[in-house]
């Protein structure tokens, strides 16, 4: 009986150190997603933990571009604990974000990537409301025929969670 029980502690062990593969990173741990060439986030999803004060995030991608793209990945657009509104160039669309989580503040710093090409431009633009109140789950889907392009936020310290808006526009020809 005790080899059963040392079995199934080490596989529990195992279990809790596994990542949930519902999502591309793991409570206070970096998060580096990037769609595939060619193509831009059309979905994210996260979900906040009060115990960890962080989210976990996953994404879905689709086609954009029919020709190559030039793409660059910003630097930090936020501090700890501080708003920030980050938008792509002129004609480029949100294709990758990057960030890690401080416990010290509770928050991450945002890193964002952008892809354009020469025969891709963007037109009749819009935000969203906030998809989430604090501590709360959310699933943003582009409307049809749209491209993120921005992303806003803003940190509150009561809850050490932040709200998130999105914009998008649609693509026209060049």
């Amino acid at each position: 009986m005790k080899r059963a029980s040392v079995i199934i502690l080490l596989i529990a062990g195992v279990l809790a150190n596994e990542k949930d593969l519902r999502w591309q990173n793991s409570y206070d741990q970096p998060l580096d997603f990037t769609c595939p060439p060619g193509q831009s986030i059309s979905r994210i999803v996260s979900e906040h933990n009060n115990k960890h004060e962080d989210r976990v995030w996953d994404f879905a991608c689709k086609a954009t571009f029919a020709s190559s793209t030039s793409c660059f990945t910003s630097a930090y657009v936020n501090d700890f604990d501080k708003p920030f509104i980050y938008q792509c160039p002129s004609h480029q669309v949100i294709t990758g974000m990057n960030s890690y989580h401080e416990n010290k503040h509770e928050d991450r710093r945002w890193k964002f990537t952008c892809c354009g090409s020469n025969n891709f431009c963007t037109d009749s633009c819009g935000w969203t409301n906030y998809v989430n109140w604090f501590d709360e789950a959310f699933t943003f889907e582009m409307p049809p025929n749209t491209y993120l392009v921005a992303v806003e936020s803003y940190h509150e310290n009561h809850h050490e969670d932040r709200r998130w808006r999105y914009q998008y526009c649609t693509k026209r020809q060049c």
